[in-house]
């Protein structure tokens, strides 16, 4: 219950507002968020690098309807790619767009052109993108552009989320040789007709979809701070011959960092999720939908403690 008022938090203006004029909500959400402008995020990229982690970095930010605003977003995008080529990150860095960030509600046509931009910046760096998913009523949208892109850039990869219906056959269609798939639970408030409600039912969805993808000739990207779904992917990865080069983990900024490092470790890829930018209320009111121990954290701060 908590979690669906904080997702229905996370779309409401009145909301934002109220939480944006807490003196003390910017330095809590620094836990979450590595910084507005991009020479912050080079420095949490460069610390990241430096624990052996690799990165996906997103410029927050969504559902724009404005052309200019969808012009800045991509090129924000082709800015920071360019302030961090020189740490040299190849494939071990790459971004995360959404694509209602850079026009696809306005048009999904000017989405897709300023995807292609962002993607032929990420090449020029050797580096890559990944399409964020958002709200069902994007995902056909999401895996078309998708289509088009790869064909310039195959090694383009997408989130399926997988409390969705529709998730399982998604993954299916998208476990083909080369096929970069990240794999999360599901983050928006969505309705009954097409979604999993109850943890438990999102949970073995996310398994079987998992499954899914471990068994194919994909590349899968496996978003998850849950042990359980990280021993299932070990698991699952030697039932169906896989090496610990062919897949990797992703976690989020902030969160459970003592996991990220012990992976890493152990040899495998671990990539963390780099939000920046000044537009973070969205993805904060997320997070702590997520996890009832982000909630505390927050309060606690607010608080003083």
């Amino acid at each position: 219950m908590l979690g669906q008022l904080l997702l229905a938090a996370s779309r409401s203006g009145v909301v934002r507002r109220s939480v944006s004029g807490f003196p003390l909500t910017k330095k809590v959400v620094q836990r979450f968020v590595a910084g507005e402008g991009v020479q912050e995020a080079r420095a949490a990229i460069e610390r990241l690098r430096d624990a052996n982690l690799a990165v996906t970095v997103d410029h927050l930010g969504e559902e724009t309807l404005d052309a200019r605003a969808a012009e800045d977003t991509a090129n924000a995008y082709i800015t920071l790619l360019q302030a961090v080529e020189p740490l040299r990150l190849g494939a071990r860095g790459e971004v995360s767009v959404k694509l209602s960030a850079v026009g696809q509600r306005l048009d999904e046509s000017m989405a897709l052109e300023h995807a292609r931009e962002i993607c032929a910046a990420a090449a020029a760096s050797g580096s890559t993108v990944t399409l964020d998913m958002e709200d069902h009523t994007t995902v056909d949208s999401t895996l078309s552009i998708l289509r088009k892109l790869r064909e310039d850039y195959p090694a383009t990869g997408v989130a399926i989320q997988a409390y969705l219906f529709r998730s399982e056959q998604d993954c299916r269609d998208l476990s083909s040789e080369g096929s970069r798939v990240r794999l999360v639970k599901g983050a928006y408030r969505e309705p009954a007709s097409v979604a999993h409600q109850g943890k438990t039912d999102v949970d073995k969805a996310y398994v079987r979809c998992l499954r899914i993808l471990m068994a194919g000739k994909g590349y899968p990207m496996v978003a998850t701070h849950d042990d359980r779904m990280i021993a299932i992917t070990e698991l699952l990865a030697d039932r169906f011959g896989r090496t610990i080069g062919d897949h990797e983990f992703q976690m989020l900024y902030g969160i459970r960092t003592d996991r990220q490092e012990a992976l890493a470790g152990a040899g495998h890829t671990v990539r963390v999720y780099v939000p920046y930018g000044d537009d973070w209320y969205g993805y904060f009111m997320r997070r702590l939908a997520e996890r009832p121990a982000n909630v505390a954290f927050f309060l606690r701060a607010l608080g003083g403690k």
